[in-house]
Parts: C-alpha cells; sequence; structure tokens
C-alpha cells in the first residue's frame, strides 16, 4: 500500500465514510493566504519544484537548517536543483514533523507520486515533475482549477495599488483573487525612516497629503474602500497582542507628529500602544461599517535570528511561539468596539496552544444575536497548523462553543502546492467524528454529522465572510 492512500489519517469506517462522502468534493475557499496575485494575473508557469516549493517556503527552510544544510542551498546562490536535492536528503529526517505528511500528501495530489522522497528518489522526481510542470494545468491558474479553489485571499499593504488583483478580474478568470488589508505597518513606529517612507506610499495611493493624524485615518480610510472596490471582505493584523491602551486623540497626534517630523529618538512603549490602539478601534469601526471580517493572528516572537536576519532577511524561518498574556488586552479591545455596536466579525488565531482556552472563551463573550459565530476562534495557526494542534483546536472549540459554526481552514502558505492542507485538515476532521460516533459520544447521524462537516468544509465560511463568491 502507498503511504498516502485513500484512508490516509483514517483510523475507523465512520471516518473514512464522513470523509469520502461528505468532506472530499467539496471546494476551497482559501481565505487567508500569503499567494502573490501577480502570479496568478500572469498566470506562472514554474520550471521546477524549487520555483513552486521552496522558493518561499520558511517550513522548509526551517527544517533544512535544522538538519544541518548549509544557508548556500537554502536561501543562497546555489542552483535550484542543488536547493531541490537538499530539500530531499531533509525529508526523511522530518519524520513526526507535518512536513513529512504535507511533502508527500502534495507530490500525490500533483503529480501521482507514490513514492517517498529523499536522497536516492531525487533525481527522479526532480526529472518527473519538471515534465509535469509544463503542463497548462500546472501554471498558477490551472492549479487553482483542478484544486476546487473557489476563491482565494491574499495579504496585502493598504499602500498596494491592487493592480494584480485588478488583472485577474478585468480577465474574467472564474476564480475569485481578492486582496486581504493588512495595516501592520502603520503602527510599526520603531524604524522612522521605514514608517515614514511607507506614509509617503501610502500617501501617493490614496492622494492623500499625509501630514497630521487626521490625515493618516483618512488616508487608511480610502485605501479601505479601495480594497472594498475590488472585493475585500477581510482585514488581518499580525500583533504581539491586542492593542487595548486607550488613550485621546491628542495624544495620538502629539505621537504621529514626532514619528512624522522624524524626532522619535525615543518612543515608549505606551506610545506604540496607545498609537496601534487608535489605528486598530479605526479598522475596526470602517470593517463594522462594511461587513467586513477582522482577522487577529496574536502571539509569535519574530525574526529572533539576528545574524539571519541581517544576511537573508525577515520572515525566512526564525519565528516561536510567544507567551504574551492575552486576555485583558483582548477582552478590553473587542469590549470597546462590541460598547460602540461597532465590533465586526472576527476571527482570533493563537500560535500558542497554552492559549486555545483562553480564546475558545473569549470568541463567545460577544455573540449578538446577528451572526452565528460571530467571534470564531479561528484553525490551529502556524505551529499549531498540524494534525495534533488541529485537534486541539477543534476540541477545545467543541467543548466551549459551536463546532458546527467553524468557518474551517485556511492555508496561511506562499506555495501553490499547500491547497492539500484543506484535505488534511478535513481528513483530521472526519477522523476525530468517526472516532466520537464509534465511541458512542455523537449521534451515527449521517444528516447531522455529516452536514456538520460539509459546513466547516466550505459552507460555513462562505455565508460568513460573505465574498463575492458563488
Amino acid at each position: 500500500m502507498s503511504f498516502i492512500h485513500d484512508d490516509f489519517l483514517l483510523s475507523t469506517k465512520t471516518a473514512s465514510r464522513l470523509f469520502h462522502t461528505f468532506a472530499k468534493e467539496e471546494p476551497i475557499l482559501d481565505y487567508h493566504n500569503h499567494l502573490p496575485p501577480k502570479d496568478i494575473a500572469e498566470n506562472r508557469q514554474f520550471k521546477n519544484l524549487h520555483e513552486i516549493w521552496l522558493e518561499g517556503d520558511h517550513y522548509k527552510w526551517r527544517a533544512m537548517r535544522c538538519n544541518g544544510i548549509p544557508e548556500e542551498l537554502i536561501t543562497g546562490s546555489a542552483t535550484p536543483k542543488e536547493k531541490f536535492i537538499a530539500w530531499a536528503k531533509t525529508v526523511p529526517h522530518t519524520v513526526r514533523n507535518p512536513l513529512y505528511h504535507w511533502t508527500h500528501l502534495e507530490l500525490k495530489r500533483y503529480f501521482g507520486i507514490d513514492t517517498l522522497l529523499n536522497e536516492k528518489t531525487a533525481e527522479a522526481i526532480w526529472e518527473q515533475t519538471e515534465a509535469a510542470l509544463a503542463k497548462p494545468e500546472m501554471s498558477t491558474r490551472g492549479i487553482l482549477k483542478t484544486q476546487k479553489v473557489r476563491a482565494l485571499c491574499t495579504t496585502d499593504d493598504p499602500s498596494d495599488d491592487l493592480a494584480w488583483h485588478k488583472a485577474c478580474a478585468a480577465d474574467g478568470f472564474e476564480v475569485g483573487v481578492y486582496p486581504t488589508f493588512r495595516p501592520d505597518k502603520a503602527i510599526a513606529l520603531s524604524n522612522s525612516e521605514t514608517w515614514n517612507a511607507w506614509c509617503d506610499k501610502l500617501a501617493a495611493t490614496t492622494n492623500t497629503d499625509i501630514n497630521n493624524f487626521g490625515a493618516l485615518l483618512q488616508a487608511l480610510e480610502k485605501s479601505h474602500q479601495q480594497f472594498h472596490d475590488v472585493g475585500c471582505r477581510l482585514s488581518d493584523h499580525g500583533l504581539n497582542r491586542c492593542h487595548a491602551h486607550f488613550s485621546t486623540e491628542a495624544t495620538a497626534t502629539r505621537i504621529f507628529e514626532r514619528c512624522r517630523s522624524h524626532r522619535t529618538k525615543r518612543l515608549y512603549p505606551e506610545d506604540v500602544e496607545a498609537f496601534g490602539t487608535h489605528i486598530m478601534m479605526h479598522v475596526g469601526r470602517l470593517n463594522a461599517q462594511k461587513g467586513w471580517t477582522m482577522q487577529l493572528h496574536l502571539g509569535p516572537v519574530r525574526n529572533n535570528n539576528t545574524r539571519l536576519a541581517k544576511k537573508v532577511g525577515a520572515d525566512v524561518g526564525c519565528d516561536s511561539i510567544g507567551d504574551f498574556p492575552q486576555a485583558e488586552a483582548l477582552s478590553r479591545f473587542l469590549d470597546a468596539l462590541d460598547t460602540e455596536n461597532a465590533l465586526p466579525k472576527t476571527v482570533l488565531y493563537n500560535v500558542n496552544p497554552a492559549d486555545n482556552y483562553v480564546f475558545g472563551t473569549m470568541a463567545g463573550n460577544f455573540a449578538d444575536g446577528t451572526t452565528p459565530g460571530k467571534v470564531q476562534f479561528g484553525s490551529g495557526w502556524w505551529f499549531v497548523d498540524q494534525k495534533e494542534g488541529m485537534e486541539w483546536q477543534i476540541n477545545a472549540l467543541s467543548n466551549l462553543g459551536l463546532l458546527s459554526r467553524f468557518i474551517g481552514m485556511l492555508t496561511d502558505s506562499r506555495s501553490f502546492m499547500s491547497f492539500p492542507r484543506h484535505e488534511y485538515f478535513r481528513r483530521t476532521l472526519c477522523n476525530l467524528l468517526g472516532s466520537d460516533v464509534e465511541a458512542g459520544l455523537i449521534p451515527d447521524d449521517d444528516e447531522l454529522v455529516g452536514k456538520m462537516v460539509k459546513n466547516i468544509c466550505y459552507a460555513n465560511a462562505k455565508a460568513y465572510l460573505q465574498l463575492p463568491v458563488s
């Protein structure tokens, strides 16, 4: 039997029936990823496995470093094939890491390859996939169609002109390619030069003279509308923890003036918190006005390795789970918006599994009778985006909230090879539910359980996010 077989991850007959009957054929709504819209607009055809698989995947880079692979063969000037061979040498050492599962699931689903990847099989797999990648169905658009993707949401800065998203819409591509509003740079005050350059770019994109704090808020509002006009219905925020230091607008104005005039010899943490709170509240209000969903990705410690950051750059696989206190600030922030009747639909993602019950209980505090599952405890993210982490999240959500209203999985990936992660999640979900059925913990009722599976796979996200998708 091949490693990736029909009942991969499915340990009971009921799990197998739930997956094959109710989950397998559901389409994909990938509402959070980091795919480059330019590649979709231009219908990029990848030349080899390095381009489609290793080019920007910091998960693989991290594993290769842990295996003692020199940086030259990871992000350096080695040839694409040399880098792939280095990855192939690493794969056998990833057993019990989700990368081992993902690697072979992706090889099977994209290329029909059952062979285990290692140093001995690397050459043949390189050649076989190189030929397959030249086919039209393996272009970016071909992949989206063959993987049954109905819509996807990239991650984009407010200063982006969205030209590539507009290009996808203009030529009638049947898969929705929508931006997500990610205003993290608006509150990144630690580097005055970088922040001012970002303000200048936003000013140009929105035709706004950002010379005072009110003008910055106006520029963000203009950008928010520009995103809405091309189908955006989500914002996204990557934070250590929520900003919840409430202060006067005069305080935010003073902080803005110091930063905009480059008079920022020293910024106190409370200054950054106060400024960030004003920006986050502003975006939250805009989201509520337009019916958007706000995503809060909370908890990581990013770019820990100074040496590698200087050599390679940021976001290259040197990040960790943080142990920030989350509950109090998250509660204050959500409550402040709710008190104004301006709390949008919100998805909470934690990177620290120790916070599962904090986030799971927080999500239930702000239901208001308008939207089922208005505040969601989102899918396992980053370091908990794997079988065990998914199970932890599903179990916490089930015990503390309504699993039946869960909007399901996303890839959070930079690779067009990552869509089988939806299958991976669906198999994990069906395996948990199938085990519960056979243990007599939930009814053996396909109308009840099968319908819930289908909804979690696609329909819940479609209804909740209100994206322009069929």
